[in-house]
């Protein structure tokens, strides 16, 4: 199975490209992303989808919220964007901490799971989905937004874009040299790649089927 861009953060970097749409050109959209050997596609998706360039943070450790957002603060720190969009959740242990960290560790206001974004000069409204409904906050930039679902459908990139994007520079750079060691604070204790394969088996009655599925079928939970 191959890894594909997060679609939340699909969603940031859509959210992004209407923005630098909407304000003009002296916008500059920026992925980020960090990862080991292939997350290179990811960051060609973001470009082919329209970003401006590409960062990507080598590392073959398995990096935790907390030390993606030590990462994602020093690249920050260094860029000195006025709004930083991410999804708002991992897809594969669906932990909803980065951008909550990184928003304490640079001391910007943010405002998470957006499902809509207006702009007010050098403010922004935020509509956030809540268990109780939606809420309406006001930001100062810079910022930190975690995107939902709802706030756009991301745009599919043409055969042209994703060609062009394979031909650009992704700059690399590594975690000694953002000065940012990896401490996990998370332990993955297991893994396993769901095969796609299927297995026709045919049953003579029910009796069978039950039995089959109580003693051989496969439960992913």
């Amino acid at each position: 199975m191959s890894y594909i861009l997060n679609p939340f953060d699909t969603i940031a970097v859509e959210e992004a490209l209407r923005i630098r749409e909407k304000l003009g050109k002296d916008v500059e959209v920026v992925s980020i992303g960090v990862g080991g050997p292939g997350y290179e596609l990811d960051l060609r998706t973001a470009l082919a989808m329209g970003a401006d360039r590409a960062i990507w943070v080598e590392s073959d450790e398995r990096m935790d919220p907390w030390n993606v957002a030590c990462v994602l603060h020093a690249i920050v720190k260094r860029e000195k964007p006025s709004l930083v969009l991410m999804g708002k959740q991992a897809v594969d242990d669906d932990s909803n901490q980065c951008g909550q960290f990184l928003a304490a560790q640079l001391d910007w206001p943010q405002a998470t799971f957006a499902s809509k974004i207006e702009w007010d000069d050098q403010c922004c409204r935020v509509w956030r989905e809540t268990d109780s409904g939606i809420e309406t906050v006001m930001l100062s930039l810079p910022a930190v937004i975690t995107t939902d679902l709802r706030l756009n459908e991301p745009r599919y990139a043409s055969l042209t874009s994703i060609m062009r994007a394979k031909r650009k520079t992704i700059e690399r750079c590594e975690l000694h040299e953002l000065g940012v060691e990896n401490h996990p604070r998370v332990r993955l204790v297991h893994m396993e790649s769901v095969s796609t394969e299927r297995k026709c088996v045919m049953v003579d009655d029910v009796g069978e089927l039950v039995d089959r599925l109580r003693n051989e079928a496969k439960v992913i939970t």
